[in-house]
């Protein structure tokens, strides 16, 4: 139960200016932290070094001073003053001293004063080092003809040698300018990658309320945000076009249904009130029956391109010999609509041509495409339909030429949209506008396309195109085709 509130739980949003300004900012204070520390720790060192050779110098300075005759330490009156002179250079405090002592570790001289217990306290017990870590010093021998007559110490805190005033204010401030120049930086490109980024989030919401008419007036110098800015713009006005599709095509649809259904109710409806004679009820319910056909059509290829579209619609792949197969398919055809008395002339070069793919939609491809050359067939006129084999390379095509009035320029370029009817069509046969888009869909899932390649008064050119089959030639054929070649 615990873990499914903590699910269900919403985590507080934030804006990308403050999530990535807070975050880089806190990144900009460690790494900043760590290398301060870093230079503080080199500069101490360094300190160090350079202050205990500095009292070095002081102290070979005090040792040739206290240096005296017949082997004995001499303090000349002036030493002060020489001492007083030289510490100036110093960053001296309480804890600085000069001491000389002789050989016996009494001590000769100090400075400030001191006593020789003070001399104790501040040395360790063998007064070779400083008693106590915190403070640093130097042991300079006295010296007169290679003979030790004392030594001098020079004595001083560690922490005035490594830590200067001036030089801490130098690095704080150093710290201070580097992390607000680096915050502000950062912020300035946050807020600059932040402002395309909320408009186009802007913009989605519009659209997903509704308004598909956003405008997005942006032109930033960054290549991948004027890519997505532009890419979402696309996006908008596609999905506007498919908004006002939809609801054409919704209307469409609903008008195309609704057109047999009220005719066919008319008609039952005289028939059963006995409005008409008995030859004429006969007649109305042929007009009927046929109306319920054409319906019957439309539902199917709604359900036939809804299937497609969907993928659920299977796409077998066997070689098949592409001559049997059209002539049987012209045969069948011709059959079924011997009423009419179309034409049909097939051209097929020398030899065999094998295709890969699914007879049974090729079936369906060229039956629309016979279908479509039979309604675009003047009244006045036989249907005529010239079909041709050809191959190139690793192609097969299938050319249906029809006589029937042409497509316009105007509908040329959509007449493999969903739903699209051109005016002429749409005077002449009720339908719903998508054979040629579902037939389009079964040609390019058996690795083909179907194009219109051309169109006049005089008639229309379709033009199927199949992949060629390259495989070894004893492969067995369909036996539905080898049984009509037999018949």
């Amino acid at each position: 139960m615990d873990r499914q509130l903590k699910r269900n739980t919403t985590k507080r949003k934030t804006s990308i200016l403050s999530y990535w300004t807070l975050r880089y900012f806190l990144i900009l204070c460690i790494g900043f932290t760590i290398i301060v520390a870093g230079a503080l720790y080199w500069i101490r060192t360094t300190s160090i070094e350079k202050g205990l050779k500095t009292a070095q110098l002081l102290g070979l300075e005090i040792a040739e001073k206290v240096t005296g005759a017949e082997n004995k330490l001499h303090i000349p009156p002036d030493l002060d003053r020489l001492v007083d002179k030289r510490t100036k250079l110093f960053n001296t405090d309480n804890y600085f001293c000069i001491m000389v002592l002789d050989n016996n570790n009494q001590l000769i001289y100090s400075k400030p004063k001191m006593t020789q217990q003070d001399v104790y306290n501040r040395l360790s017990d063998d007064l070779r080092e400083p008693r106590n870590k915190k403070f640093a010093g130097v042991t300079v021998n006295v010296t007169d003809d290679d003979q030790t007559l004392g030594k001098v110490w020079v004595m001083q805190s560690k922490k005035s040698i490594a830590y200067n005033p001036e030089t801490m204010l130098v690095v704080c401030i150093l710290f201070v300018a580097l992390i607000l120049c680096g915050w502000f930086t950062i912020y300035l490109l946050s807020r600059k990658l932040s402002r395309p980024i909320r408009q186009v989030a802007h913009a989605a919401e519009q659209i997903r309320n509704g308004n598909y008419e956003v405008n997005l007036d942006l032109n930033t110098r960054e290549r991948e945000m004027n890519e997505l800015v532009e890419s979402f713009r696309e996006m908008s006005i596609r999905l506007q076009q498919l908004e006002e599709w939809r609801a054409l095509s919704l209307a469409g649809v609903t008008h195309e249904l609704k057109t047999p259904v009220t005719s066919i109710k008319g008609l039952v409806m005289a028939v059963r009130d006995d409005i008409v004679s008995p030859e004429e009820a006969k007649e109305f319910l042929d007009i009927a029956l046929k109306e319920s056909e054409r319906m019957e059509r439309m539902v199917a290829d709604l359900l036939d391109y809804n299937a497609m579209s969907a993928g659920s619609v299977a796409v077998r792949r066997e070689r098949i010999d592409l001559n049997l197969l059209v002539g049987e398919i012209m045969y069948q055809w011709k059959i079924a609509y011997e009423d009419k008395s179309p034409e049909i002339e097939l051209h097929t070069p020398s030899g065999t041509l094998y295709t890969i793919g699914d007879a049974l939609r090729i079936q369906q491809i060229i039956v629309n495409l016979l279908n479509n050359g039979l309604q675009a067939a003047a009244s006045d006129q036989a249907a005529v339909f010239h079909i041709r084999l050809r191959a190139e390379a690793d192609n097969l095509f299938v050319d249906v030429q029809d006589n029937g009035t042409g497509i316009t320029k105007e509908d040329q370029p959509k007449i493999f949209e969903r739903f699209y009817r051109g005016e002429i069509k749409k005077r002449r046969t009720r339908g719903l506008g998508l054979g040629l888009t579902y037939s389009r869909l079964l040609a390019r899932a058996q690795e083909g396309d179907l194009s219109l390649t051309s169109s006049s008064p005089e008639g229309s050119l379709f033009t199927l195109t199949l992949p060629r089959w390259s495989g070894p030639e004893k492969t067995e054929i369909e036996p539905s085709y080898r049984a009509t070649a037999n018949a």
